[in-house]
């Protein structure tokens, strides 16, 4: 039953005054007005506020909860632009913005869902690794699934400075071995660690991890600039070298925590993670669901490519399949070179890029594009980026050939361009 009071004013049942919904009276000059739950003792931090200012909320006004909160990309793993779920071995970009990387080749396989285990509801895609032999990792050994961090994203974290914020990542892992797993968050230039620890006690299973890391208030960390600032290492086994104490910032490049499990030590070893964020504040909160567009723009800041999002370039594709680029015109600016307009960037680039370029099934010198004459198609015997012609929003192509001046051409091939950290 409902009870009024001289001052407040209380809906709910009246069993302890800690059930009842109150409202408080202005005690300000600007009239502001308190809702808590509780008695009209209540602070300020368990209340909702209304004043000329606006509504205040606690827990949604938090530094973590609106915008860019999840400060990794592609933490559902969802993005595989280069690889498009096909696997590899090399050290090299796997998902968008993930990367692997190893000390010793041919010590185990990566990809997107890999192996095809059991996904959790709301994350249909992982990252997995498979060790592919029994490895034991000398002291310069280093082996990691890792994230690299740009300035931008990161220098509102104050780190090097005493104004450093604390901040949590959080994750599931899946893997077929039990114990203590390990991993890092360091800055770029491998001279700040902060080396952590979580523990995987059933085989697989998804787990939930929440790791809490203090701001670094020492060192020298990157701000707001296109440079690379940090990384977060998920450890895949590591020599003494790269391993320090665990929960504790160190002068040091660690990659991992002392005494962590090594996935490559056991033969047919597997290491699943998906729904990574790097938040901050002291507690892990829901993650951070993005459209498919945002996490696809976000992803096409560092590399983009003119195939669907589901083919991965490489020489020989079908012209006009898969969303493979065909079309456009060139133009002969000479009797030996043409030049195309500019193809503009779906995203904005981190700098300029580094651009690939691939045949397309019409012709037959791999990486040159091609062009047709009067009757057949024909390879370009050198594809390249204009000079001055490519910047971080676009670029332009010329092409060598045997042309007639100022006349135009059909052209074809693929592209892929690359500002990776």
């Amino acid at each position: 039953m409902s009870t009024v009071k001289a001052n407040n004013h209380q809906v709910g049942q009246s069993a302890t005054p800690s059930q009842n919904l109150t409202w408080y009276q202005p005690t300000t000059p600007d009239g502001t007005v308190r809702l808590g739950v509780g008695n009209s003792g209540a602070t300020t931090s368990d209340v909702i506020t209304a004043s000329s200012s606006g509504i205040t909320v606690p827990s949604l006004s938090a530094s973590n909860t609106f915008g860019f909160k999840n400060r990794l990309i592609n933490g559902g793993m969802t993005i595989d632009q280069r690889n498009a779920g096909a696997s590899g071995t090399s050290n090299s970009y796997t998902v968008d913005r993930w990367a692997y990387y190893g000390t010793q080749a041919s010590k185990g396989t990566w990809g997107q869902n890999l192996n095809s285990v059991t996904t959790i509801i709301g994350f249909p895609n992982y990252l997995g690794f498979q060790s592919s032999s029994a490895y034991s990792v000398t002291a310069s050994d280093t082996f990691a699934l890792y994230q690299g961090f740009e300035g931008y994203n990161l220098a509102d974290l104050g780190f090097g400075t005493s104004s450093a914020k604390t901040i949590t990542l959080s994750f599931y892992v899946y893997s077929s071995l039990t114990g203590t797993f390990g991993g890092s968050f360091k800055n770029y230039a491998g001279t700040r660690s902060y080396p952590f620890s979580y523990s995987v006690g059933s085989a697989n299973t998804w787990i939930f991890i929440s790791i809490t890391i203090p701001g670094d208030t020492s060192g020298t960390w990157v701000g707001a600039t296109n440079s690379g600032a940090a990384y977060v290492n998920f450890g895949l086994g590591q020599g003494s070298t790269y391993s320090g104490t665990a929960g504790t910032w160190a002068a040091a490049d660690y990659r991992s925590a002392t005494g962590a499990t090594s996935v490559v030590g056991t033969s047919g070893a597997t290491f699943y993670i998906t729904g990574v964020q790097l938040e901050v504040g002291s507690q892990a909160t829901s993650f951070d669901f993005r459209s498919i567009g945002q996490e696809l723009a976000l992803c096409q800041r560092y590399y983009e490519k003119s195939c669907s999002i589901g083919t991965a370039p490489s020489d020989g594709l079908a012209v006009g399949a898969n969303g493979v680029y065909g079309g456009g015109a060139i133009t002969a600016f000479g009797s030996t070179n043409a030049r195309t307009p500019t193809f503009t960037f779906q995203a904005a680039k981190r700098a300029a890029p580094t651009i690939t370029f691939y045949r397309s099934s019409v012709t037959t010198a791999n990486g040159q594009w091609g062009y047709y004459t009067t009757s057949a198609w024909a390879s370009s015997t050198n594809t390249t980026v204009t000079d001055n012609g490519q910047g971080t929003y676009g670029f332009s192509i010329d092409m060598a050939g045997s042309f007639s001046a100022t006349a135009s051409y059909l052209m074809s091939g693929i592209w892929a361009a690359s500002a990776e950290l």
